[in-house]
């Protein structure tokens, strides 16, 4: 059944691929009672500067008013606006005057000849004209402000349903942490397996993901860090022999390696102290914010996600790490990050041998 379209639909959230792919769906569905092109406009709302601001509400005006050439109902998407939100270019004052110029023009809709779609990331909702669409059209929260728990997993699910497959939690688990919780990506890959599993009703297991998604950004040494922390030596040997078949420096992997274990330093010595208990379903959020209104202010200046500081990290990431940090002795942990510090003074004192002191501190860390 077809969603019904109000005058006004403003879709925000917090990640742009989910706002834009809503904005698709909302707008593809309010084309029920135009007839043909001349009844659909798109407007770009991408702007880099006040200029581009005024040229876009411009467009946006120009296109509301004019009427299609063969009548009808009129249906414009103001899509990808960018300028709502508490930036530089945000808080300009001719962007707000440009803002208030677009209430204006909404306010003055009918609802009878035009239905008008904005699609904005990212968007300060604190601001005025956000609640004023909250308030009088049809507000959509795309995807849950960017909150992991509350979009990828549901996301998995129904695109899974949407292909006909379905999906290991443990498989959905790794293709998140391959892909560093890429939304866009996670879309594309999980069509790439269904297309592999070849019909209907197929499971996507965890050794797909595995085999067939690449990691991406950060996760680019995935494979190396998931093996040492696993203290199976035969397959951290192994992965770091396919790491070096395409690279060829360690300092990426040794970074890596090192954030990761500051991270579990943290986490074994709060699981230590009590202060953030562990379960079967993870660690719990409630306890993370009692524990980081105790501990935080340690980490003053250290802004933004950064494995300097637990309290920046994604719960679900960290409850995925804490049951790594329950089985590694807190000495263990720490005997890992001076083996770090030593390796990375090797590969610079051995320049042409990075992956034998990979290979190396391999051995020296898990045997």
């Amino acid at each position: 059944m077809s969603r019904q379209i109000q005058c006004l639909t403003f879709v925000c959230g917090g990640d742009d691929y989910l706002v834009s792919r809503m904005g698709k769906t909302l707008f593809e569905e309010g084309l029920d009672d135009t007839t043909n092109d001349f009844n659909r406009e798109i407007v770009d709302g991408c702007a880099a500067n006040v200029s581009e601001v005024s040229k876009a509400v411009g467009e946006f005006r120009q296109a509301v008013i004019t009427m299609p050439l063969f009548g009808g109902k009129k249906s414009v998407w103001f899509k990808d606006v960018t300028f709502l939100s508490d930036s530089a270019l945000g808080r300009a004052q001719e962007t707000l005057d440009q803002v208030e110029a677009l209430r204006e023009v909404l306010s003055t809709l009918d609802g009878e000849a035009v239905r008008v779609l904005i699609t904005a990331f990212p968007v300060d909702r604190r601001r005025a004209f956000a609640k004023w669409c909250e308030k009088n059209g049809e507000f959509v929260l795309a995807s849950g402000d960017g909150n992991y728990e509350q979009t990828l997993p549901a996301l998995i699910r129904d695109e899974c349903a949407t292909l006909a497959v379905s999906i290991r939690d443990a498989a959905a688990e790794l293709l998140v942490a391959k892909l560093s919780a890429n939304t866009r990506l996670v879309i594309e890959e999980l069509r790439k397996l269904a297309t592999f599993l070849g019909g209907e009703d197929g499971v996507i297991e965890e050794k797909h993901v595995a085999d067939l998604v690449p990691d991406f950004g950060e996760s680019e040494f995935f494979e190396t860090a998931e093996a040492f922390y696993s203290l199976d030596l035969e397959w951290t040997l192994d992965a770091i022999r396919r790491h070096f078949f395409i690279h060829r420096d360690a300092r990426g992997l040794i970074s890596m390696l090192q954030g990761r274990n500051r991270l579990l330093i943290q986490l074994r010595v709060l699981l230590d102290a009590g202060k953030i208990p562990l379960s079967s379903r993870g660690l719990s959020k409630s306890a993370l914010g009692v524990a980081a209104q105790c501990y935080g202010h340690y980490f003053d200046g250290v802004d933004g996600r950064s494995n300097f500081n637990l309290f920046t990290q994604n719960p679900w990431y960290l409850g995925r790490l804490s049951g790594i940090a329950k089985k590694v002795p807190l000495k263990r942990l720490i005997d890992f990050q001076t083996a770090f510090l030593a390796a990375f003074e090797e590969i610079i004192a051995r320049p042409g041998e990075h992956e034998q002191v990979m290979q190396k501190l391999a051995v020296r860390c898990i045997s």
